[in-house]
């Protein structure tokens, strides 16, 4: 009109692109961040120590702590497996099952596994008792003590393991055990929830046990001694209650697989699956 200086086009404006060109828009650089100043790290850790005295306000802290923020105590009974396994000339069952009671970051276990044949005597037997400690936000180191209460040779160990929640949400344990015999011998597992949908489950499971040395006795050769690996796909009723179907290939190795031909059993071969997982 005159009276002012005529606008650039878009395209000259510094920071706006052409419309026609098709380009976003450039960004503005990002402010720079500074550090927190000195005199955020001045004054008391609690600021409500200043208006009513440390000493007013510890029980409340210490009441929000130990009954809100993790301190509690609780509690959890979980069975993991209870199953019949139907093999070829074989059938048994199997019952693994673990309780805790404590806090975040230390707890009381108590693990037991049982396994046998229907028609014949009880195979193993176990029972741990563990203090738990927690040394991070996915992982505990387990110590304690593993009794064998089966039939004919058993066995006390000193136990050291640790329980973990790896990444990808497989669930991760491992442990060493030292009999009152002088035997070393390991076992390590891991599982992983395949959500298939919100209640249909699909649980790949994977175990294996080692040993230092032979123990002639109790049929384990030294070595890879045992291992399995299996699926189970369990229809989730409710947070408490899942049953489930699956197989799972076992096999012994080394001295251990011969231990069992020379009882005149197979050293290894397929499981069918059947059990329900429980929670209270």
């Amino acid at each position: 009109m005159g009276h002012c200086t005529p606008s650039a086009p878009p395209q000259e404006r510094p920071g706006v692109a052409d419309p026609h060109a098709g380009h976003a828009m450039t960004a503005a650089p990002a402010p720079p961040v500074a550090p927190p100043p000195p005199e955020a790290f001045q004054g008391p850790e609690h600021a409500a120590d200043v208006i009513w005295g440390e000493a007013a306000v510890r029980p409340s802290r210490e009441f929000l702590l130990e009954k809100e923020h993790g301190g509690m105590a609780a509690y959890k009974v979980f069975i993991d497996r209870a199953e019949a396994r139907l093999r070829d000339g074989r059938d048994g069952y199997l019952l693994d099952a673990q309780a805790w009671y404590g806090s975040d970051i230390d707890k009381l276990w108590l693990k037991t596994e049982i396994e046998g044949d229907w028609s014949e005597k009880l195979e193993h037997a176990e029972v741990q008792a563990l203090w738990s400690h927690a040394i991070g936000p996915w992982f505990d180191l387990q110590a304690g003590a593993r009794f064998d209460p089966q039939p004919g040779p058993n066995r006390t160990h000193l136990v050291l393991g640790a329980q973990d929640l790896a990444p990808y949400w497989w669930e991760v344990e491992g442990a060493v055990f030292l009999s009152n015999k002088g035997e070393l011998t390991a076992r390590a597992e891991a599982e992983y929830d395949l959500r298939i949908t919100q209640k249909l489950i699909l649980q790949p499971r994977a175990e294996v046990e080692l040993s230092a040395q032979d123990i002639e006795e109790l049929g384990i050769g030294a070595g890879l001694s045992e291992g399995s690996l299996g699926l189970r796909l369990r229809h989730q009723i409710s947070p408490l209650v899942a049953p489930y179907i699956g197989i799972e290939y076992e096999r012994a190795f080394g001295d251990t697989g011969d231990f069992r031909r020379a009882e005149g059993e197979k050293r290894g071969g397929f499981n069918l699956l059947a059990g329900v997982r429980l929670w209270f």
